[in-house]
């Protein structure tokens, strides 16, 4: 809400052109009222100038100052209050994470889960209006959050999260049917579901297909991200001389993937870098708009009244002025 103030007849501000007209005669009548007189010498007349013959201009100055406040009063000033109602619609959104121990490779700084973790949680800072939840899998599959607007809550529960909390593998299925779960009975007007993983679906009871069709079924979109260069990435392997470096093949089910996301008119995105990660999280930020109403009304209140005080109010000081101590005798 702000207060604004407009005038609804802005053309009676071509009066003020009036002034320096006033102005000019009243210069005009002054010269002309006190006529000049030739002299051999000033000097028996000059004398002392009081505070009067400064002041002897100050009604007009103040009439200047009336005909200026009535003009003003004469546009019709308004002040403008508007008042907004803001209506918004979140959409509830669950964050699929895979957790297997693939995702310890380090092709991601300092590797794909935790900046998987990093920019996710960018991502929900981002989602004010929204109820977020996280379902993690492996070999099996849990809820680490449910759906909550309760921000610091779900970044802490995200911050807990590690490879090796559950049975090893890669259960995607699995991890989209615990996550449709979560939002099936949602009266959310949109509901999202974000899986993340590196590998090839390998363990679960759920097919991957079976879960999209299920997740069709109940009008959920599902956003599939593939994390992992090309190629091989590098993998920490505990050796009989420590845990060492070792170049592992790169394996992503991208064609699965791509379907599921087809399925549930949703997209499949492929991640190689922690900055392309990044830019596919600000791009499913951009497609997922909460809905936002603002209703708008707008109350004029004239505001003419002070102008017209103040101008009733020079005028009566100049009627005072001219016949108080500004008196001008015959």
């Amino acid at each position: 809400m702000w207060n604004d103030i407009i005038f609804a007849q802005p053309k009676f501000f071509w009066l003020f052109l009036m002034l320096p007209l006033l102005a000019a005669w009243y210069i005009f009548v002054f010269n002309k009222r006190h006529p000049t007189l030739q002299l051999s010498t000033i000097d028996g007349l000059v004398g002392k100038k009081n505070s009067r013959y400064y002041l002897q201009h100050l009604p007009f100055v103040v009439r200047c100052l009336a005909l200026s406040m009535m003009f003003a009063a004469l546009a019709r000033p308004q002040s403008s209050t508007r008042s907004e109602n803001i209506y918004t619609e979140g959409i509830d959104i669950v964050l699929a994470l895979d957790i297997s121990s693939s995702m310890l490779a380090q092709d991601f700084k300092p590797d794909r889960l935790q900046a998987a973790k990093d920019i996710g949680t960018q991502f929900v800072a981002d989602r004010i209006t929204d109820r977020i939840g996280l379902v993690v899998f492996a070999g099996e599959s849990f809820t680490q959050c449910p759906l909550t607007t309760d921000r610091v809550t779900l970044v802490n529960l995200m911050k807990d999260v590690e490879c090796g909390m559950i049975e090893d593998g890669t259960a995607i299925g699995n991890g989209l049917a615990t996550s449709v779960s979560r939002l099936k009975d949602s009266k959310s007007v949109s509901r999202v579901v974000i899986l993340l993983t590196d590998g090839v679906n390998n363990r679960g009871e759920v097919a991957p297909i079976t879960a999209a069709e299920i997740a069709k079924t109940y009008g959920i979109r599902v956003y599939t991200i593939g994390v992992g260069t090309i190629g091989t990435a590098p993998y920490p392997v505990m050796t009989a001389w420590g845990v060492q470096m070792q170049q592992v093949p790169v394996e992503i089910d991208e064609e699965m993937l791509r379907q599921i996301a087809q399925m549930t008119n949703g997209k499949y995105f492929r991640a190689t870098n922690n900055a392309k990660l990044l830019d596919i999280y600000k791009e499913i930020n951009q497609l997922e708009k909460a809905k936002v109403e603002v209703d708008s009304l707008t109350h004029l209140k004239e505001e003419f009244v002070p102008y017209a005080l103040l101008a009733l109010a020079f005028l009566l000081l100049e009627i005072v002025l001219r016949w108080t101590v500004l008196r001008r005798l015959p």
